[in-house]
């Protein structure tokens, strides 16, 4: 008996010297407070004089996600309250971060940039830069110059240390950057990210990207939630307002689940599964007033189900679909007084096209209110559409002149018992 005491004993001092140690690390002159173990054995509270850390800021929010890593998973519940962020908070295995409802706002913070002055090249952790004022450890950052600026060939990490005018960062550079290409750092930043996890749970949180003053980050590297590599998560009724890029991207992920969710406002695309995602489930959201299209499918994306979604106002299409997007279920949905198309199939050629996906009980209505458009072109070469029983009508909000256009090498469409009204019902592209 005794033994096992004492066990449990070094067992308790070493979860308590591994948080010590991540205070330290990443807190320079902050008193947020330690996580008392014994007392956070369910639930690490985080926000408030009550809380077991009363930090308000990103890097309180970490010190308890890394103090539920260190005992194989748990639940941060982030209590009423705006939190300042300055990086990404990194949600690892069997993690769930529950916040209070939309009184807990996730703010980040104000944007920063400056130049190279010596090329950051391929696989480097620091970059010699102009002016390191605005930067601070433990920041997330973004680096790209003029050459290697969209999808991939951003690099994204978190800074782990600055010396002088030398910025060190924790993630290798993906690219050669130039200084005379414009090689640029900022501190634009996914909010929340979940990075080779499974079994991860988001809910019950609003995020506030403050677009205004922070630079672009493309969805391919990051989000207002990001997900990459993983598997088995879900982020429920959770508000992402202003982000300066994707307001939701999940890449290279399985069993994806977003439910009850908003994205809003964003100067990229709203929901962005792609990459290679599989069974992703998208139901009972808003995607509006984003930039980009408020549902786009990347490459890849298969085997989904989306349904129950008021999609609207967005700068593009309202679905857009490509590249391997197969096998899809869309059902009723409301997709209306989108810019361009309600439902856009991208030109891809037979091999590569968005074949097999099937449209049930949507609303696609008053959409082209830029241009003129239709409530679903299918373009490329693409085969075996299924669109039944949808409503498809132009009321005269925008100029969705067609109801359905069939690209000339598209093939195998099936549009049956749709109730069709205002506009052109069927249209073959000649």
């Amino acid at each position: 008996m005794e033994d096992i005491a004492m066990k449990n004993k070094v067992s308790s001092l070493i979860c308590l010297i591994v948080i010590y140690l991540s205070v330290n690390m990443s807190i320079t002159a902050q008193n947020i407070g330690l996580v008392d173990i014994k007392r956070a054995d369910l639930v690490i509270t985080v926000g408030g004089s009550s809380a077991d850390i009363p930090g308000f800021t990103s890097e309180a929010i970490q010190i308890a996600l890394d103090a539920v890593k260190s005992r194989g998973g748990g639940t941060v519940k982030l209590n009423p309250g705006t939190y300042l962020i300055t990086g990404p908070v990194r949600i690892s295995d069997n993690t769930s971060l529950i916040g209070s409802g939309s009184s807990t706002i996730l703010q980040k913070c104000d944007g920063f940039k400056t130049s190279f002055i010596i090329d950051a090249d391929w696989g480097m952790l620091k970059a010699v830069v102009k002016d390191v004022s605005g930067f601070k450890i433990g920041m997330g950052i973004e680096l790209y110059d003029d050459q290697h600026n969209q999808g991939w060939d951003v690099t994204t990490a978190v800074i782990t240390d600055i010396k002088d005018n030398v910025i060190y960062f924790d993630n290798w550079t993906v690219n050669d950057y130039q200084s005379s290409n414009n090689g640029i750092i900022t501190n634009g930043c996914s909010i929340i990210g979940a990075v080779d996890a499974e079994n991860v749970k988001i809910a019950d949180l609003v995020i506030e990207g403050n677009k205004k003053t922070n630079e672009y980050i493309n969805g391919c590297r990051g989000g207002g939630i990001y997900i990459y590599k993983s598997k088995n998560c879900t982020i429920e009724n959770v508000k992402v307002n202003e982000f300066n890029g994707d307001s939701y991207s999940w890449q290279i992920t399985e069993n994806i689940t977003v439910r009850g969710s908003e994205a809003s406002n964003g100067n990229g695309l709203g929901f962005h599964p792609g990459t290679g995602s599989d069974h992703s489930i998208i139901e009972n959201c808003l995607s509006h007033n984003n930039k980009g299209d408020g549902i786009f499918l990347c490459w890849r994306v298969q085997n989904g189900i989306f349904r129950n979604n008021t999609v609207f106002a967005n700068g593009d299409n309202g679905i857009s679909i490509g590249h391997k997007d197969t096998d899809n279920i869309f059902e009723n949905n409301h997709v209306y007084e989108n810019a361009h198309h309600g439902v856009f199939f991208r030109n891809e050629n037979k091999q590569n096209s968005g074949h097999r996906n099937t449209f049930i009980k949507n609303v696609i209505e008053n959409n082209g209110t830029e241009r003129e458009s239709c409530g679903f072109y299918i373009g490329g070469e693409t085969h075996e559409i299924n669109i039944n029983n949808n409503i498809i009508r132009s009321t005269g909000k925008g100029n969705q002149a067609m109801a359905i256009m069939i690209g000339k090498k598209s093939a195998d469409i099936s549009a049956i018992d749709n109730k069709i009204s205002g506009s052109k019902e069927i249209v073959n592209e000649k």
